[in-house]
């Protein structure tokens, strides 16, 4: 399918992208379609030229936002998954930690909240059981009370976590046996950056995430990823069968672990340890177009993440620029932009 020209003063400047703003943009001039013939081959898998994968499922929620798009169906969940797998996108992205008895669960905080007694209280996600984790939200079970849900952001409000279709928490395996078969996974190993781990730990978490994975993954393909740059080395040496990418905003923000903060560093550790690309915030990109190419040289893989994704200009200038996929919120929007 050929694509159409778009002129580059349609794309937004980095700085005109709010949080709101971006989400609001759509436009019909982006192409419509890519070429499907010389596909590439990973690990058994016939990888697209350009993908679309839906973040957190349909969307994250953004609970402060004015755009009711973004509270529609809770994020990362099994409703939501199977919401995003009826547009054309090739893989659902989601979060996964692993609970303190060893089980898989998908959610993005670190903390999960709810009222006690008229005080906010929150629990990290991998100190709570299974069954505490499984009690917030809506149940599964008739007759089960549910805990209603707030969320803390990073500026410290906390909302009520109300969106237009809810959903119940699920585990990984629930999502392996639940969600539509024909969308790939990319599932994010998520890990607190207040903490530093000890490899221990890291293989502990790894193994009970990969003894889920291969015993229902079967034939869906899958992606790891991760922004802890030893869970994602350590992946790669676990296993074989599946591509590991390494997470990085490109030092929008700046940690301690170098390689963390800058698309340079984060080619330093794709090469020094075997991951087979990068998932990078796309305003790195946009800052520093020559990333792409270098990132392409050293034969990696590069996928973008962030809100400017949402809009789709950025989305196909991505494509001439020679990124291989975008995680974006609004599924239906970039999907009809991209494939109709």
């Amino acid at each position: 399918m050929a694509l159409r020209a778009v002129h580059v003063f349609n794309v937004p400047s980095l700085h005109q992208v709010t949080e709101n703003a971006a989400l609001a943009l759509h436009s019909s001039r982006l192409a419509q379609g890519v070429k499907d013939e010389g596909e590439e081959t990973i690990y058994g898998y016939e990888w697209p030229k350009f993908m679309v994968m839906g973040h957190r499922g349909s969307g994250m929620n953004m609970l402060q936002s004015y755009d009711t798009r973004l509270k529609c169906i809770k994020e990362n969940s099994i409703l939501s998954f199977n919401s995003a797998a009826k547009f054309p996108i090739d893989f659902v992205e989601f979060d996964v930690q692993v609970t303190k008895d060893d089980y898989p669960v998908i959610f993005h905080d670190n903390f999960i909240g709810a009222e006690d007694m008229g005080v906010f209280k929150e629990q990290r996600v991998t100190d709570i059981t299974l069954l505490e984790f499984l009690s917030y939200g809506p149940q599964k079970e008739a007759g089960k009370v549910e805990r209603p849900m707030l969320r803390k952001i990073k500026d410290g409000r906390i909302f009520e976590w109300k969106v237009e279709k809810d959903d119940s928490l699920c585990t990984l395996q629930e999502v392996f046996e639940k969600v539509e078969h024909s969308k790939g996974f990319n599932i994010e190993l998520k890990f607190d950056d207040q903490i530093v781990y000890k490899e221990e730990k890291l293989e502990h978490v790894l193994r009970v995430i990969l003894q889920v994975v291969n015993k229902f993954a079967k034939d869906r393909p899958i992606l790891f990823s991760s922004f802890q740059p030893d869970a994602a080395l350590l992946m790669r040496k676990l296993q074989s069968t599946y591509p590991v990418y390494f997470l990085t905003n490109g030092g929008s923000e700046i940690y301690a672990d170098v390689r963390r903060n800058s698309t340079e560093e984060a080619i330093k550790v794709c090469l020094g340890g075997g991951l087979q690309g990068i998932v990078s915030e796309v305003k790195a990109i946009f800052r520093n177009p020559g990333a792409v190419t270098r990132i392409k040289e050293a034969n990696l893989g590069i996928i973008t993440y962030g809100q400017l994704n949402n809009v789709a200009e950025a989305v196909y200038m991505q494509i001439l620029m020679g990124v291989e996929g975008v995680i974006v919120d609004l599924v239906p929007e970039i999907t009809e932009a991209v494939f109709v």
